[in-house]
């Protein structure tokens, strides 16, 4: 208003809904804008650049010759900087059968992988980041089989990347030698993920890779570090790209769970606590209804959505992950951190 009077800012592209970017693109993350002058004035573009980086804008360039281009790091959003997650709908396995990861509360097992590729359940220690509410971006990736799995672009996912793969017909001892764990934006198409079945766990051909957006998001952490989620083996960590830095991390919350399970057992085993009544059983969901009960929305609304999501706060990221992802991105190379 005050360099040019009359002159708005015009923006010709914010979120892109048309997959025009390239796949990694902030314009699907809702962190760029690309804009010009309401009167497209190209000799006005320099000092509308310097107005943006002034305005607050972290990178401002010219990306074509008819408008700037400008984002912000996913440091400015803590959503989006500690927000590795799946969301409400993705399906986790556990020993009483499938369900939602949105009905999962700490203590509850579910399927993980071990360090040496078994399959088991483990309870949830924690949740990294839980809020049912938020909406937001999300990576679909979607195999030979038809198969997919939605979470965060900076979430850690166990993959065999397809130049480290010894064979074209890879198997799931090759991923274990040879694959990692990298972050879900870096995953390409012909990555091979760990994907579990009746016959244990093998391994799908990524075919298929785009943005969606879902609701809630969801982080459950488990001492093996590992979680099951839509059949697919996914890490619990996210943002720092390296397994074995995030998992030691969290040592100190495996730590307290183990000595907090110790000494509620010596309790017990002096009579000086009373066992804990045994949770009510989880009934069997499916993508139809969300109990096996002809009342299932009233009951799931009365006896999930009150006791979860009402008593939770609005966004909940834990103080802990939090904590550490802002050390880490004092200490760590950038590479290492999701930007």
């Amino acid at each position: 208003m005050n360099q040019w009077p009359g002159v708005k800012v015009r923006v010709t592209e914010g979120w892109d809904e048309e997959l025009h970017h390239a796949p990694h693109s902030l314009h699907y993350e809702g962190r760029a804008v690309d804009i010009t002058t309401s009167d497209k004035d190209r000799s006005k573009y320099g000092m509308l650049a310097r107005l943006a980086r002034e305005a607050g804008f972290d990178w401002v360039y010219y990306e074509s010759r008819s408008h700037i281009h400008c984002s912000v790091k996913s440091e400015s959003s803590a959503a989006s900087k500690l927000g590795g997650c799946f969301p409400g709908h993705g399906k986790v396995r556990t020993p009483s059968g499938v369900m939602p990861v949105s009905v999962i509360q700490e203590g509850d097992e579910v399927q993980v992988m071990r360090p040496d590729g078994s399959l088991s359940f483990s309870p949830v220690l924690m949740f990294l980041h839980r809020d049912p509410r938020v909406s937001r971006s999300f990576l679909r990736l979607t195999t030979a089989s038809g198969a997919t799995l939605t979470l965060t672009p900076s979430h850690l996912i166990l993959l065999l990347q397809r130049h480290l793969s010894p064979t074209t017909t890879p198997t799931v001892m090759d991923a274990l030698d040879h694959g990692g764990v990298v972050l879900a934006g870096r995953v390409e198409a012909g990555d091979f993920l760990l994907v579990t079945g009746q016959e244990g766990v093998s391994l799908e051909e990524v075919v298929g890779i785009r943005h969606v957006m879902g609701e809630g998001v969801f982080a459950p952490l488990t001492a093996e570090g590992t979680v099951v989620v839509d059949g697919f083996i996914a890490s619990c960590y996210a943002v720092i790209d390296s397994q074995a830095i995030a998992h030691w991390a969290f040592l100190p919350v495996r730590l307290y769970s183990n000595l907090k399970e110790a000494a509620l057992s010596l309790l017990r085993a002096l009579g000086a606590l009373t066992p804990p009544f045994p949770r009510k059983p989880f009934k069997t969901y499916n993508d139809k209804h969300l109990f096996n009960d002809s009342r299932n929305s009233v009951r799931w609304r009365e006896e999930v959505h009150s006791n979860i999501v009402e008593d939770m706060e609005a966004i909940h990221i834990h103080w802990y992950p939090r904590l550490l992802y802002t050390i880490a991105s004092w200490l760590l190379p950038s590479h290492l951190v999701y930007s």
